[in-house]
């Protein structure tokens, strides 16, 4: 095969990314060692859904790469989630201040740069960091979730499960940690043993297993983590008032003690994104783009039951306009299954130091189209804000290789000051909404007959006509209301959920219904995040396609419960169905 000039490299990359719709701007090729301007590498927005990785080496700039992307989401509308582990892409909420060097780098690859804030919401995993603190009831995260985060084993999971089954049918919610920790403890005891009998029961070996998983994890601190009010997937969709997308940064700081909660947590917000959004198809913009990091967490030691479920959720939820990019150091950190989805790759620089790096830059060279460049040669060599790109163009082909100087982001390359993180924070929209524990009764509370703790006075929200976070100080006022509703209408596709006033509660013992009489029940009804109880509604006949759903349930909450499920089909009328990870969404938990 002959050799091609480099002008001829260079038309193959300027044709490769002739695009005709929006586009997101990565930079300029590097052809034969010399930095070509007039050659632009760029993604269209209308593929971004079709996912990504972003991958390379520790310091070679894998955090700005996805700091630069999410600038230019947020300006073309699209909201964007940020995992923030080290509270670098704070920075998203500061304009950056030139340089010569910056000018001139800027300069060489032909990008106008423009210091620039954007609007940022800033959230914490229970309360633990600056920003809003963020919940999930134990319900909504499901037995196939909780057990990763306990690590048990397959039989545990499945006794895990089977309470979560025994809960949801007789009306036990299960908000926090001491819910679930009364209910196991009901269910062995000579009272609630009898419960079980039908369904083989709980043994006491592996109920003090779990307990004692439990009683960790509010060692952990993480019983600030379960309970309400539950954080709404949706709060992830918002634009601000000028129309640029939100960026979402989730911050852990004790990630070290954490990693399993860290990542098991972004597989629940996907999972309560992919049961919630509707199908769109395709868009000529994503609904989100959801950048996970530290992606290598996800993955270790999960079972491949687990696995498959993630492989589920990220094939499908493309078709509700959600994109999803893995970050992570080699593409040998993302399973075979989930890697062949990921359309869109930015490599940065691998190293090759060990036996092992070498094996995992052959893999990493083999992941690629054929191209004009040696890879091997290229990985390693590769400087720090430069990749290796190829992506999925208009037509759902790939673009030809290309390294690629990368583009300068336009705010801080660094955490903001604590003084503004703390401001935007305090002047956030959400801190009025999930601010403030709420400790409903429950459970525990049905279960043991004591009434709720108390929760305090609620955390005061922004002032009438506050802006959004990073939106200009311009005359006019910020809805949460109605940017809520247009969420829930115009992009999760349903009626508003918002109702102008809130029923008082009312509670009941829970009633264990044995009878296996298909006739008509009246469900609970749960408001999802406050659960303020709702008036009950008829639950329709059981039997025929409800009776049918006992395989279906058997399936989402793995083989060791099918016969169970099949055996109680009939009762489904009353009982919640959960999704692909065993999760409950809010539109399922009503």
């Amino acid at each position: 095969m002959a050799t091609k000039t480099t002008a001829e490299k260079l038309a193959t990359i300027q044709q490769g990314y002739t695009l005709e719709g929006a586009t997101i701007e990565l930079g300029a090729a590097i052809i034969d060692g010399e930095l070509h301007k007039d050659a632009p590498v760029r993604l269209p927005l209308a593929m971004m859904n079709r996912h990504g990785l972003v991958a390379g080496a520790t310091g070679t700039g894998k955090t700005v790469t996805l700091h630069m992307m999410a600038e230019q989401l947020s300006t073309a509308g699209v909201p964007v989630f940020l995992a923030d582990i080290k509270g670098d892409l704070s920075g998203l909420a500061t304009a950056a201040v030139g340089s010569d060097k910056l000018k001139a780098r800027t300069d060489s690859i032909g990008q106008p740069w423009q210091g620039k804030t954007f609007p940022v919401e800033f959230l914490a995993l229970g309360g633990d960091g600056n920003g809003v603190p963020v919940r999930a009831t134990v319900t909504s995260f499901g037995p196939v979730l909780l057990s990763r985060i306990m690590e048990l084993n397959d039989t545990q999971e499945s006794s895990l499960q089977l309470v979560f089954y025994v809960a949801d049918k007789n009306g036990l919610e299960l908000i926090d940690l001491k819910d679930l920790r009364a209910v196991i403890q009901f269910l062995t005891s000579d009272e609630g043993k009898d419960k079980l009998e039908e369904l083989g029961g709980l043994s006491k070996a592996t109920a003090g297993v779990i307990l004692r998983e439990i009683v960790n994890l509010e060692a952990q601190g993480l019983e600030k983590f379960f309970g309400e009010p539950e954080f709404d997937t949706a709060e992830l969709l918002r634009t601000a008032p000028d129309g640029r997308g939100v960026v979402t940064c989730l911050e852990l700081p004790t990630l070290q003690t954490k990693p399993m909660l860290f990542s098991t947590f972004l597989m629940w917000l996907l999972a309560d994104l992919f049961e919630d959004l509707p199908e769109a198809g395709d868009l000529d913009k994503p609904k989100l783009v959801f950048f996970l990091d530290e992606a290598h967490l996800l993955f270790n030691g999960a079972s491949k039951a687990f696995l498959e479920a993630i492989t589920t959720t990220v094939r499908l939820i493309r078709s509700k306009g959600v994109g999803i990019f893995f970050v992570t150091q080699t593409p040998k950190d993302v399973p075979a299954d989930v890697l062949g989805q990921l359309a869109n790759r930015v490599q940065h620089a691998l190293r090759a130091f060990t036996p092992e790096d070498a094996k995992a830059l052959k893999a990493t060279v083999s992941t690629f189209p054929v191209s004009d460049y040696d890879l091997e040669e290229t990985l390693t060599s590769a400087g720090i804000g430069e990749a290796v790109i190829t992506v999925m163009n208009e037509k759902g082909a790939p673009t030809p290789v290309a390294l690629t100087r990368l583009r300068a982001p336009e705010s801080v390359m660094g955490p903001s000051e604590e003084a503004l993180v703390r401001s935007t924070v305090a002047g956030s929209a959400l801190l009025g909404k999930y601010g403030t524990t709420v400790d409903n009764p429950s459970a525990y509370e049905k279960l043991t007959g004591k009434a709720a703790a108390p929760t305090g006075p609620a955390v005061p929200g922004p002032a009438a006509g506050t802006p959004a976070p990073g939106a200009p100080s311009t005359p006019g006022t910020y809805d949460v209301d109605a940017e809520a509703r247009r969420i829930e209408e115009e992009i999760l596709g349903r009626p508003s959920s918002r109702p102008a006033q809130a029923p008082e509660p009312q509670y009941s013992e829970p009633q264990f219904d044995e009878a296996r009489d298909p006739g008509p029940r009246q469900s609970r009804a749960k408001a999802p995040r406050t659960r303020q109880p709702q008036p009950s509604q008829p639950e329709p006949q059981a039997g025929g396609m409800m009776g049918d759903l006992g395989g279906v349930l058997g399936g989402a909450l793995g083989g060791g419960l099918k016969s169970m499920a099949r055996s109680v089909g009939t009762q489904l009328g009353r009982e919640l169905l959960r999704g692909v990870f065993g999760t409950s969404s809010r539109r399922r938990r009503r």
